[in-house]
């Protein structure tokens, strides 16, 4: 799989505050996957060490089963188990051709200390995601 560019990072919410030399330093933290629809990217109670940011397509979030969340361009997931106990919380699946950015563990742990601010806006992400539904 091919590393990622500044290009693939460009324009992903998640990175904006990165100044231009930062994203060149981290895009080759990145490994870009194109994805058919019906992909199991994640599986619901597997081990995980991959955080993915969704750059272009869509994917479904499902939980025992049911629909819990629709992710689009821009949209990250799979921090819940990289920072948690390493294990998968949800089903994610792609339900249109996709494209990933992937950062593996030991890439993610090299993120979180030299990019703290944007670990923090990946572990509020987190937090934001475990607050019981009002």
């Amino acid at each position: 799989m091919p590393d990622a560019t500044t290009w693939d990072l460009a324009g992903i919410a998640l990175l904006d505050d990165l100044e231009p030399e930062e994203l060149t330093k981290i895009a080759p933290w990145f490994e870009v996957q194109d994805v058919s629809p019906g992909v199991n990217l994640t599986g619901e109670g597997a081990s995980g060490y991959s955080f993915y940011i969704l750059s272009d397509g869509t994917a479904s979030v499902t939980i025992d089963g049911v629909e819990v969340n629709t992710l689009g361009p821009g949209d990250f997931f799979g921090e819940l188990a990289i920072l948690g106990d390493g294990v998968r919380t949800a089903t994610v699946t792609t339900t249109s051709p996709s494209r990933l950015l992937v950062l593996f563990g030991t890439e993610f742990r090299q993120l979180q200390q030299e990019q703290p601010d944007l670990a923090s806006r990946i572990e509020a992400g987190v937090r934001a995601r475990l607050q019981p539904a009002a």
